[in-house]
């Protein structure tokens, strides 16, 4: 088994995002093993640090971004793919701006930084993840394959189809990932727009900071006012942008990658579910169950008990800020005697009841919080949007917006499958349970 890895001394870079041109400097720090990549905003009022893994991605266009509340840290996919590419596991990432430099709009500094701040390893195992089953993530004609791979470590075919704009064409690469092949093929492969797409940018004052001297601007003769640096420079960044988007697994991915005109939506979505995977696949080895916490435990938080416990078990929880939780709706709930006859559906309010109760699990991981009640104070921004039936597996998120001794803020979702079955944005007020 590979060791894991961090840096041996503090790396640091400079300069302006991509989207919103503001000023940025970044400190690498050494970290501990089994941290993994962790970024801090440290330009707010109190450092906010936010882990690299699937749970705290923001939707965001053409870019990667992660979120702890109200804070994100915009543009993280070149840092990411140059920490992946030189094989760091841990390490921690302090910027003091919205959104990381991008300087060269490729991940060739990161990487010289990295590799300047001198890798080392730590006496503990790596943490990886070995692709057993295919996943396979569509959209329209694009799409992206996880596949079970032969040979140790992580192969990459990236297949790019701009067959309308004739100085991109059709470009196909392929590699197995090593730093060295990184650094020498992949990490200075540039950002590329096509011109139309670039004129849009800028009339909504995206990137008014950058030139075409910058970053590939491309029209259908070729880079405008640049020259490329590989003549398949496009389908590398796009590589690039994948390795970095997979990094948010949490851990090394093991086996096989193809995609298809994909791009970081897609990308994200296949690092959601082999970070699920991976996390079903540990709490398996480690428990003989996929429940990281299980009814019993469950039942010594929550004040609940038949028929108004509505969560069975909680698979995914990240410290005190994000949790999942599992319902299981059969036909057997007692509501459904009224609810409605011969029409059974589960009642809004108490998929909202399920919500809050997954809600006042989180509060309980922060240890002063714990042995508190978590009471309803108030609901912003209901929408329940799918019908949940018998046989339905309710899938139960919370987020936490604040977080104080007497007061707690969730923003939740409860999901069927890829569908949201309702949302909101729950108050409480936590008091002593002997008080109430």
């Amino acid at each position: 088994m590979k060791l894991q890895k961090t840096i041996k001394a503090e790396g640091k870079i400079a300069g302006k995002g991509l989207f919103g041109g503001k000023e940025a400097k970044v400190v690498f720090r050494p970290a501990p093993a089994d941290t993994g990549i962790t970024f801090v905003r440290t330009d707010v009022a109190e450092p906010v640090r936010i882990s690299a893994v699937a749970p705290n991605i923001a939707e965001r266009s053409r870019r990667t971004t992660i979120k702890k509340g109200a804070v994100s840290i915009e543009t993280i996919e070149h840092c990411l793919a140059a920490v992946k590419g030189i094989e760091i596991d841990n390490v921690v990432v302090e910027v003091n701006g919205p959104e990381l430099p991008a300087p060269d709009c490729s991940c060739a500094e990161y990487f010289k930084v990295l590799k300047r701040a001198g890798v080392v390893e730590q006496d503990v195992g790596q943490r990886e993840y070995v692709i057993r089953k295919p996943i396979t993530i569509t959209a329209g004609d694009a799409a992206i394959y996880a596949l079970p791979y032969t040979e140790d470590g992580l192969s990459l075919t990236y297949d790019l189809d701009y067959g309308g704009n004739a100085a991109i064409g059709r470009q196909v690469f392929s590699c197995r990932l090593t730093p060295d092949d990184f650094e020498r093929n992949l990490a200075p492969a540039r950002t590329f727009l096509l011109e139309a797409e670039a004129q849009q940018f800028r009339a909504r004052g995206i990137g008014t900071h950058i030139s075409p001297r910058d970053l590939l601007v491309i029209d259908s003769d070729g880079p405008v006012k640049n020259s490329f640096r590989f003549p398949n420079e496009c389908v590398r960044h796009k590589i690039v942008d994948l390795i970095g988007d997979l990094a948010l697994v949490g851990r090394a991915v093991k086996g096989r990658i193809v995609a298809y005109k994909s791009g970081h939506s897609l990308n994200q979505q296949l690092a959601r579910k082999l970070y699920e995977a991976a996390q079903q696949q540990e709490r398996i080895k480690s428990f003989g169950t996929d429940a990281v916490l299980g009814i019993s435990r469950i039942q010594k938080i929550l004040p609940h008990r038949y028929p108004f416990l509505l969560v069975d078990k909680v698979v995914e929880i990240e410290g005190d800020s994000w949790i999942k939780a599992i319902k299981n709706v059969t036909m057997n709930e007692q509501f459904f005697q009224g609810h409605f006859p011969g029409t059974p559906i589960m009642p809004g309010v108490l998929i909202v009841e399920a919500m809050a109760q997954v809600s006042g699990l989180l509060f309980a991981q922060r240890l002063e919080l714990t042995g508190k009640l978590a009471v309803l104070l108030s609901m912003d921004g209901v929408k329940l949007r799918k019908a949940v039936v018998p046989g339905d597996q309710l899938i139960l998120i919370a987020e936490a917006i604040k977080l104080k001794k007497r007061m707690a803020q969730c923003r939740c979702k409860a999901m069927v499958g890829d569908a949201v079955a309702a949302e909101a944005e729950i108050k409480f007020m936590l008091v002593d349970e002997e008080k109430v």
